[in-house]
């Protein structure tokens, strides 16, 4: 399949000419399906949605392929790899544990995995683990992980002590990093609690309890009915994605489920049948950076740029998968979007507009990311001429592209990923021209210095990421690694 961006906004402009009716005489779920058919329209969605409210679904539709090579369509039931949305289920066995006193969220790590480093161990807790805090370096943030790590195999207790057990970054609790190791920790202390496998234990204490008959542990040798194909997209179509072992996500991102069973989870987070009132609230309690114990607290603004909502929330991104479960606990409205493009770009801003529907605010309609623009000829001209593109585009057309600060930022990440450092810095470098008060940009600047070998700029970055941007924890790790003998620091994991 041959995809073309401007051709893309050609076929959206008329499928909007032909909407039967005038947005403001649709009725709600019409409205939201006209949306995210915008977005699919655009290759900015492709799999299932459901949205609801304290009545109910208003919304549980599909769109696109489950499998492109077959062109087997999405349906409301097909599994999805829900990536890092397994965080919150990890969690939720854990609490399970502490409420049958089995653990204690004070314990330390070391206590809980008598086989942990001391050193390291008996200064974390599983309070800690559960909320991004421990310090303990995040396996996929090694440089080398894709390459070598994330196509093998590994029994728990060896990935353990070879990947999770690395030397702190900062004090426990003084931090707030997202961590992958952490939540792989989790999963083994529950094994060695449980005397069963991660898989049995979720499946037992949450699963079948809930009914959720279509979610379990992806394992990929199974043959598992309805199981979506993950892909991504790139400037010649879709491909399929890489090849990811699922033992490495494990209890941080290793489960699979539908847009109805976990709409099923999230009616059951309003009673008390998994865990007692107490410590079902000790879940969504912000710590740093307004995580709970596997979940986020954060306002969502909605497109009329005023109006805010109280969210509980998660994201999830994985080779060829991407996932977001927005929770409202006013009106007790949901949104759940499941995606096997690896479209993470754009769900929250889906999310947003979907939200605005439901509260009778006109959604922003979606627009073509001026990466995709880009992407058609990045790799086929000097890197001068992109830039040169970027700015006629953004001076000629400026509401006609997503211009946002991530678009360049993904671009730049593939151009790093392909080798081409040097291409990847002046990219880098107009977006810290185009946004010169966001310290994520500089953070990235700072990378790709450092892939060209140019410490001192890489150094002048990073600082400035960090002036910016204080949690910038990646960013204050690299600079601290730069400044010592240590040698240059790890690069950063990028959704």
């Amino acid at each position: 399949m041959t995809w073309n961006p401007s051709r893309l906004l050609g076929v959206l402009a008329v499928a909007l000419l032909f909407v039967p009716v005038a947005a403001g005489a649709m009725t709600r779920q019409q409205e939201l399906d006209r949306l995210l058919t915008q977005y699919h329209l655009l290759h900015q969605f492709n799999g299932a949605a459901l949205v609801a409210n304290e009545k109910g679904v208003i919304l549980k539709k599909a769109y696109g392929p489950a499998n492109f090579e077959w062109n087997v369509p999405n349906t409301p039931d097909t599994k999805f790899r829900i990536a890092s949305v397994t965080k919150q289920f990890t969690a939720m066995v854990i609490l399970q544990l502490v409420a049958e006193g089995k653990l204690k969220l004070d314990d330390t790590l070391v206590s809980a995995l008598p086989d942990y480093r001391k050193d390291t161990g008996a200064r974390v807790t599983i309070t800690h683990l559960l909320n991004h805090t421990s310090g303990i370096p995040s396996y996929t943030s090694a440089p080398d992980f894709s390459a070598k790590v994330s196509r093998n195999s590994y029994p728990v207790a060896d990935f353990v002590k070879q990947f999770a057990s690395g030397d702190l970054e900062f004090e426990p609790g003084s931090k707030f990093a997202y961590n992958n190791s952490g939540y792989y920790l989790l999963g083994a202390i529950i094994e060695r609690v449980t005397g069963k496998t991660y898989a049995q234990a979720v499946q037992e204490r949450i699963f079948t309890p809930l009914g959720m008959k279509d979610s379990g542990y992806d394992v990929y040798a199974k043959v598992l009915p309805k199981r979506a194909s993950g892909y991504e997209l790139t400037p010649d179509g879709y491909v399929n994605a890489d090849y990811l072992d699922m033992s490495l996500p494990y209890a941080a991102g290793s489960l699979y489920s539908t847009v109805e069973d976990l709409y099923r989870w999230d009616r059951a987070l309003y009673d008390n049948k998994l865990l007692p009132e107490a410590l079902k609230q000790k879940m969504f309690t912000p710590g740093l950076e307004n995580y709970g114990f596997g979940l986020f607290m954060e306002a969502l603004k909605l497109d009329d740029g005023k109006t805010e909502l109280a969210t509980i929330h998660h994201s999830g991104g994985i080779n060829g998968f991407s996932s977001r479960i927005y929770r409202v606990p006013v009106g007790r409205e949901v949104v759940i979007l499941l995606d096997n493009t690896s479209r993470s770009d754009k769900l929250r801003e889906l999310s947003a507009g979907l939200f605005s529907v439901l509260h009778g605010i006109p959604p922003k309609q979606p627009r073509v990311g001026i990466r995709e623009m880009l992407s058609t000829t990045v790799g086929k001209e000097p890197i001068t001429k992109t830039v040169a593109r970027y700015r006629k585009l953004k001076d000629t057309n400026p509401d006609a592209y997503d211009f946002s600060e991530a678009q360049l930022n993904s671009l730049g990440y593939r151009l790093l990923r392909d080798g081409r450092a040097a291409d990847a810095v002046e990219l880098f470098k107009l977006n810290v021209e185009m946004f010169p008060k966001v310290g994520n940009v500089y953070d990235s600047l700072g990378e790709a210095y450092l892939a060209v070998g140019d410490k001192e700029q890489a150094r002048v970055n990073y600082r400035k990421a960090v002036e910016l941007d204080p949690s910038n924890t990646n960013a204050a790790s690299a600079l601290q690694k730069l400044m010592s003998p240590a040698g240059p620091p790890a690069t950063k994991a990028v959704p």
